[in-house]
């Protein structure tokens, strides 16, 4: 590819618009940067997932008021 001049590089840019057009090439961009994105949503979201919070269960709330009616009654 290093024979290649200028003018050839001009002359396929030209034939890449022609086929694909203004609108479509930049659409395809768009698409492409959209497709990134996503993509690191998704990288973020899924490292984010195991780091939830420890919640308190309803159990425990049960034993101690089960220890405090048996030490009063």
């Amino acid at each position: 590819m290093g024979g290649f001049s200028i003018w050839h590089w001009l002359i396929v840019g030209i034939l890449v618009l022609l086929l694909f057009g203004k609108g479509r090439f930049s659409d395809m961009m768009g698409d492409v940067a959209k497709g990134i994105k996503s993509f690191k949503k998704g990288m973020s979201e899924e490292d984010e997932a195991p780091k939830a919070p420890p919640q308190i269960g309803a159990s425990t709330v049960v034993d101690s008021e089960k220890q405090t009616d048996k030490t009063q009654g």
